[in-house]
């Protein structure tokens, strides 16, 4: 039976930074690629991170007002990437919206009304895990709305966010992609994981059974309300840390932000991860 060679503790005393961890791992001939990939992550992820809080400082110094939308199927890492957005930004000047069903009330008011009291204030940067586009796409899926009231949406949509472009609101789009495959393969990842069986849900089951009419609806979303002025900006996220990396340079690349020429690693995305809707040949969530 042959032994895999490992560490002992006499490497362990003997290392005293990565440099020289992976060092000691190599000469050792230890197969550590995975682990190569995940340092290499962790190093990118915290240069880009450093650039967000430059960004943020320039947003609230500028009193610019951005809010950055978060859709797609369930299970896209919608929620995973706000986390790495967000997690060294001043929760002052920042904020995370993710709205739970309408009340009765709010179902008797404007759809709009109450996303419109979540819009960022003057220096702020609003995170919208899900939007007003639950209407575009799960609503009419799952039947939470009726035929009239996503026709009427789809009218209103490039009306009402054109009001904001021309008030200056800055609104980023983000629909993040993944294939059937590998939404099954996440929703099967939660139910193993204790940690994370919260997250799953009937409705996410439903996700599967119905993906062609999610399909059918998420195409009618684009269609009408990708505009010059709020265009839809897709995300390949089967690849959880290449889309989280992506996304957070698709932002910086939006902005000319004090510092950025400074910057210690590229702000321009990947187009072949982040692409606007009709640049977009073949999607991966068909």
């Amino acid at each position: 039976m042959m032994i895999k060679p490992q560490l002992n503790k006499s490497d362990f005393l003997k290392i005293s930074s990565n440099e020289e961890l992976l060092s000691t791992i190599e000469a050792k001939g230890i197969d550590i690629r995975k682990v190569k990939k995940t340092i290499a992550y962790n190093q990118e992820l915290k240069l880009l991170q450093i650039e967000l809080v430059k960004l943020q400082q320039w947003v609230s110094k500028q009193n610019k007002r951005v809010a950055i939308i978060f859709e797609g199927r369930d299970a896209a890492g919608k929620g995973g990437s706000i986390r790495r957005f967000v997690e060294h930004l001043n929760p002052r000047s920042m904020r995370l919206v993710a709205l739970s069903k309408p009340t009765e009330i709010e179902q008797g008011q404007w759809y709009f009304r109450r996303y419109i009291k979540e819009l960022p204030n003057p220096g702020e940067i609003v995170f919208f895990d899900r939007s007003w586009y639950n209407r575009a796409v799960v609503e009419p899926v799952m039947g939470f709305c009726s035929e009239s009231q996503y026709k009427k949406f789809l009218v209103q949509v490039p009306e009402f966010e054109h009001m904001l472009y021309e008030d200056d609101l800055i609104i980023i789009k983000f629909w993040f992609s993944i294939s059937k495959e590998e939404q099954q393969a996440r929703f099967s990842g939660r139910l193993d994981n204790p940690l994370k069986r919260w997250k799953f849900s009937p409705v996410d089951q439903k996700g599967q059974e119905l993906w062609d009419r999610y399909t059918y609806y998420k195409e009618e979303m684009f269609s009408k309300t990708h505009t010059t002025f709020s265009p839809w900006i897709l995300v390949k996220a089967n690849n959880k840390e290449k889309a989280r990396l992506e996304s957070i340079r698709y932002v910086l690349s939006r902005f000319d932000y004090t510092g950025k020429k400074e910057a210690k690693t590229t702000v321009l995305p990947d187009p072949n991860i982040v692409m606007r809707y009709h640049r977009s040949s073949k999607q991966i969530d068909k």
